[in-house]
């Protein structure tokens, strides 16, 4: 029986191999000790191939290529079929190339022919994150989220990037993670660290719409404004209607955290002339709510109160 053995029959996990080691040839007399006991350990990815087989020539580099990208995470055992019929018959292999994924001493995944390597990425990636997710110090992302975002509510930003951190350790792909860490290190005040994240995100990350509101997000906080806040206060006491003031101390305030005072600004620009300078006030507001998140408590108030001057 190669597999589906109660735990006290498992046997010993193999020792792990070396950096540059992590692709190697097995056979069914050592199928039990490289395969399945390392897979106790880490997913171990199966590739059934012959020397007659066309295809399998196609994808064997490709998948050895993947499998040493990820340094270890995965391992690779390549099993010539022509020698070890009796262990293809007994996985049921009809046809090659095939690819079985082992992962604590049973199949979890699997495919057939020679696929493009994007296909082959997605297959590590899912690997890798499989074994991540049933890691003794796994974390349950879902009330990691909510724990990160109460942080933030309660002004502990390095607690909150702390637990982000920890997701995205488990997870490099979450986007709720990594927004919220770049958001939580503008709010931190840590704008050269912020920037940092958001040039260097995945593309995968980057290409989503939450990102583009964290960006958003990071260039209002960069803006500086011309005059202390004081001051800039102080000048529209005196000018009330000077709409380029207000506007500008709009996003002085916004930039500086004092978001709710930086939106009753703008509103009060919009409902004295909302079409100043080319709608300009509604135009920044829109990037305010972008920034601060659609779903942000603020931004639903706020987007009422201007509906409500907009179609007064």
């Amino acid at each position: 029986m190669l597999f589906g053995k109660n735990k006290a029959e498992q046997p010993q996990p193999a020792p792990a191999p070396q950096a540059g080691a992590f692709v190697f040839d097995t056979t069914a007399a050592d199928f039990e000790q490289t395969v399945l006991a390392a897979s106790m350990e880490r997913p171990v990815i199966v590739d059934f191939w012959a020397p007659w087989c066309g295809p399998c020539k196609q994808l064997g580099p490709i998948l050895e290529k993947v499998v040493n990208a990820a340094n270890g995470a995965v391992l690779m055992a390549k099993i010539d079929i022509d020698q070890n019929q009796e262990l293809a018959a007994a996985l049921r292999i009809q046809s090659i190339p095939t690819v079985y994924a082992f992962f604590q001493g049973r199949p979890v995944d699997a495919f057939q022919g020679a696929v493009p390597e994007s296909q082959i990425k997605a297959f590590v990636d899912k690997l890798v994150q499989l074994a991540k997710s049933n890691a003794p110090d796994a974390i349950d992302i879902p009330e990691a989220l909510k724990g990160a975002a109460q942080e933030i509510a309660n002004g502990d930003f390095q607690t909150a990037q702390a637990i982000y951190s920890h997701i995205l350790a488990q997870d490099p792909q979450n986007i709720q993670a990594y927004v919220g860490f770049v958001r939580a290190t503008i709010a931190a005040g840590e704008l050269e660290q912020a920037k940092e994240l958001v040039d260097s995100a995945p593309p995968e990350i980057s290409k989503q719409q939450a990102f583009a509101e964290a960006k958003t997000a990071l260039e209002l906080a960069q803006q500086k404004p011309s005059a202390p806040l004081d001051a800039l206060v102080k000048k529209l006491d005196a000018s009330p209607d000077d709409h380029q003031l207000r506007f500008d101390l709009a996003t002085a305030q916004f930039a500086d955290g004092k978001r709710e005072e930086a939106i009753a600004n703008l509103l009060e620009i919009v409902r004295r002339k909302r079409d100043w300078n080319e709608e300009a006030a509604r135009k920044q507001l829109v990037r305010f709510f972008e920034a601060m998140g659609h779903a942000d408590p603020l931004t639903v108030e706020s987007r009422k109160k201007l509906s409500s001057i907009l179609f007064s």
